[in-house]
């Protein structure tokens, strides 16, 4: 199933209901027929039997898809080519802009291909203007005034964004939501200069990671929570030997592989929680496929000035999902090495105690001497387990921490009026619906949060503490970003909009809860 949302203005998610539904096969029309709203279409071909029960206020066109396709010369699996032209007309699109599309998704095949799916498109397309001439909707039209967009996915915008920051080896085992990334980046290498190494399982993933960031390379590797519960022991080993690595992690339903093709967000207190003992970590999450882009490159940075693993948090639904945006601006954008020792040092110190957390760091092959293995370690790296020379290190790394919150960490955005009746607060993709939400929720704002560790606790508890009403939104079973934010900051949030179907939270859920909580109020 694939669901396209426009608008005139800009769309921040799609949404429950259906205007138009185009239906290949009789399981389409059973499982979205509840979803058409009052005066939309269904487009189905009746000679294939597929037979819509008649639904109150839903337009019905009866199209010959498959004799269609055969009549312009090509095979029955050309039906969703000439369903896609017969739509175009429906609904007054541009035919050509179709074909050009057709030309760019089959430029590697033969000619007759492309020509056969022109052919079928028009086919369609003129067989909708003749036979449903007075029931077209110029929905399409286009615009007088059109903004340069690019369309892409979080996944395409985490890839383009570790390229920007200066990526030197990316190592990823494929894994759904993440695998188009590897997809995206493999056949990049040679252009921009980096190595993508296709390890035989995600531990080996990290490990390279790891082993590269330490010849001085930016590294990243990117996995979903079953590979992450894999990675997690060397996550532990970049913590401890202070190498930064950064690590996109996108959620999809668990436990085990639970919903492997569905969305969730119950990954985020795994990943700050994840391996034993403490260690620095910084978690970032981002809530659309912008927001990824300037997260993965600032996480480059952030990696190697703390010398510790970032994490980046995506849903699945934002992973693949394709959405429209104003280029991206990142020429401010510079690369921060942080405490880097490109060259040989007299007396090197790899785990020098410091004021900040942060030591310096130098490369293999560089001349200067030091040891990254699992033990705790004093200065030098030799292995110590003397009791103060643990207490010394392990204060100097959790340092980090508190030098990142007074430095880089970012305070969570405020969507909406100053004040409002009731305050939303959430994280993640939960951004796009909730911001879809708001166009009808004129007395509604919405704190989004995107640091998760270290956490904003005061810009948080300060903005709660100013609201009449407070909503949680999560998609997963336990509030984790509740129950984070209760921790972190006291204030407990005592309602909550919860999903974990695997179908992401829709706008129209948002307004219902919103209103029945008014309506109550």
């Amino acid at each position: 199933m694939v669901q396209v949302t426009i608008g005139t203005e800009p769309v921040h998610f799609t949404t429950r209901h259906t205007n138009f539904l185009m239906a290949l096969n009789q399981e389409t029309v059973e499982f979205y027929k509840s979803e058409l709203a009052p005066g939309s279409g269904i487009l189905f071909d009746g000679m294939s039997g597929i037979k819509p029960e008649s639904l109150e206020g839903v337009d019905a066109f009866d199209v010959p898809l498959v004799q269609i396709a055969r009549d312009a010369g090509g095979e029955d699996v050309m039906r969703n080519t000439v369903a896609m032209g017969a739509s175009l007309a429906l609904l007054g699109g541009d035919l050509e802009i179709f074909k050009v599309l057709i030309s760019e998704e089959f430029g590697d095949k033969k000619k007759d291909v492309i020509e056969g799916n022109h052919k079928a498109a028009q086919a369609g397309y003129d067989y909708a203007k003749e036979h449903y001439k007075d029931k077209i909707k110029e929905v399409l039209k286009k615009q007088a005034k059109v903004e340069e967009k690019i369309v892409l996915t979080a996944n395409e915008a985490a890839a383009f964004g570790a390229v920007a920051a200066g990526l030197g080896l990316v190592a990823i085992y494929p894994m759904t939501p993440t695998s188009n990334i590897l997809h995206i980046l493999a056949p990049l290498q040679e252009k921009y200069g980096f190595v993508y190494k296709q390890p035989e399982d995600e531990i080996a993933a990290i490990l390279m990671a790891i082993g590269a960031a330490n010849t001085g390379l930016r590294t990243m590797v990117a996995t979903s929570g079953g590979g992450f519960a894999l990675m997690s022991e060397a996550y532990g080993l970049a913590g401890l030997t202070e190498t930064p690595v950064v690590i996109i992690e996108g959620m999809r339903g668990g436990p085990a592989t639970g919903l492997p093709t569905w969305t969730e967000q119950g990954d985020l207190r795994f990943v700050l929680h994840a391996h034993q003992s403490d260690f620095p970590r910084i978690v970032l999450a981002a809530g659309d496929g912008e927001e990824m882009f300037h997260l993965t490159m600032r996480a480059f940075n952030l990696a190697e000035k703390y010398q510790t693993p970032v994490v980046i948090l995506m849903d699945k639904i934002i992973c693949e999902d394709n959405q429209s945006y104003k280029p991206f601006e990142y020429g401010e954008y510079s690369v921060n090495r942080g405490k880097f020792v490109p060259g040989k040092q007299e007396d090197f110190k790899r785990y020098q105690l410091s004021d900040d957390g942060v030591s310096p760091r130098s490369r293999f092959g560089s001349g200067n001497f030091f040891i990254a293995n699992a033990d705790e370690h004093d200065e030098y790296g030799f292995a110590s387990e003397e009791g103060e020379n643990r207490n010394k290190q392990m204060n100097k790394r959790m340092k980090k921490l508190a030098t990142c919150r007074a430095e880089d960490m970012q305070a969570p955005v405020l969507y909406g009026p100053e004040e409002a009746e009731v305050t939303l607060v959430s994280w993640g993709s939960n951004k796009g619906a909730i911001l879809e939400a708001m166009k009808d929720l004129p007395n509604v704002n919405y704190l989004h949060i995107t640091w998760m560790n270290p956490f904003p606790a005061e810009a948080v508890a300060e903005r709660l503490n100013k609201a009449n009403y407070l909503i949680n939104i999560e998609q997963n079973y336990t509030a984790q970003m509740g129950g984070l934010i209760r921790e972190r900051t006291g204030v407990a949030i005592l309602d909550n909009l919860l999903k974990y179907d695997g179908r992401p939270i829709y706008p129209e859920e948002i307004i219902e809860k919103v209103r029945e909580v008014t309506l109550l109020r």
